[in-house]
């Protein structure tokens, strides 16, 4: 068996008094962490040592009970490895969320509730649950959390493990191409996108734009608006493509769950960076316009909770290169995937071929 992690976001229903100290413990944990951050080599990313270099001082300073500046701790020093991949740095803490371990977190079924410790007291708060929240959470003993705050709500993200079931033995091969145009074709010829996502993305883009223009024009008053709006659309487009990609997903590991079959998915790590070096505006919001690697994650999890086996695929460049040629001998005008100008019917079936004659050595 292997051990799955899921989260279940929960909402939360604090009184004003417990609003008033989960704000105050938002402030003083992102306050800590900047401070961190500020006082720390910037290179240093082992958290034991900077433990040792700032435990004492984040306890003084901000008011922290133990564990809350451990967590403080650990965030800054995963946020430095993060940015080291990433070649960037870390700037600014917003106080958005804080991490919790099981020392200052408990859920509470029975009550429906959850206990957090925050700034002046352990508190213990009233969750706002649904049918799926109960059902995730029945007979769980979470262990970890992150508390949210989004707009003027609040929001618990809990950490739930769980055994996922034995993955299935099987050489049929479900193959899925994703694109630009159509967000993902399977080799059955399924596709999932379409006209009616193309227009929502070209209507978020164009709104976008509109805003960004009117954002450094006019009055402070409007320009304020602007940005008001710009956060609030960028809210809305991103729980729209969240939406879809968990329709997509799960819609694909059902169909691999009917035949049954494995999963074969390309692999597009890289290939935005690769894009946004090289293509053109229009392409670069293209490439850039779908959020691929959370569908990714939502495939991977989905899979591995209904037994599916999922893998990844480089295609060769001698593949992406065939398609390519093809794709423009048949006048594709379209671009159909983030690779460049790769058809996805071609594009599967090349994946086939290859996987057939890798099990034929």
């Amino acid at each position: 068996m292997t051990e799955q992690v899921l989260t279940v976001q929960c909402k939360l229903s604090p009184t004003d008094s417990q609003a008033e100290e989960i704000e105050d413990t938002l402030k003083a944990f992102a306050d800590a962490c900047n401070w961190i951050n500020q006082n720390t080599p910037v290179k240093q990313t082992n958290k034991v040592r900077i433990q040792g270099l700032v435990y004492k001082d984040v306890r003084e300073k901000f008011g922290l009970s133990a564990n809350l500046a451990i967590r403080a701790i650990n965030r800054v020093a995963g946020n430095r490895k993060t940015a080291l991949q990433d070649r960037s740095s870390v700037k600014n803490f917003e106080p958005t969320s804080i991490d919790y371990d099981a020392r200052i977190f408990a859920f509470r079924e029975k009550d429906e509730e959850v206990s957090v410790t925050l700034l002046r007291s352990r508190q213990r708060i009233k969750l706002v649950l649904g049918a799926y929240q109960r059902d995730r959470l029945r007979d769980s003993k979470p262990t970890s959390a992150v508390l949210c705050k989004k707009s003027s709500e609040y929001y618990i993200n809990i950490q739930v493990k769980s055994e996922a079931p034995e993955q299935i033995h099987i050489d049929t091969i479900l193959g899925v191409d994703l694109g630009i145009t159509d967000i993902a074709v399977t080799s059955e010829g399924q596709r999932f996108g379409g006209k009616t996502i193309k227009q929502i993305k070209i209507h978020y883009a164009s709104m976008r734009a509109v805003l960004q223009q009117k954002a450094v024009k006019g009055t402070r008053s409007s320009r304020r608006r602007c940005r008001e709006l710009q956060q609030r659309l960028l809210g809305e487009e991103s729980r729209y493509q969240r939406q879809i990609n968990h329709e997509i997903s799960k819609a694909i590991v059902t169909r691999a769950q009917e035949i049954p079959a494995k999963i074969a998915l390309e692999d597009l790590t890289g290939v935005r960076e690769g894009v946004n070096q090289k293509a053109g505006k229009n392409q670069r919001r293209r490439v850039n316009g779908w959020a691929f690697y959370q569908l990714k994650e939502f495939l991977t999890y989905k899979a591995l909770q209904a037994g599916i086996p999922l893998s990844w695929l480089i295609l060769p460049i001698q593949a992406k290169h065939a398609t390519s040629v093809v794709s423009m001998e048949l006048g594709t005008k379209r671009v159909s995937s983030v690779l460049p100008v790769i058809g996805p019917v071609m594009l599967i079936s090349m994946v086939l071929g290859i996987l057939l004659s890798w099990a034929a050595m």
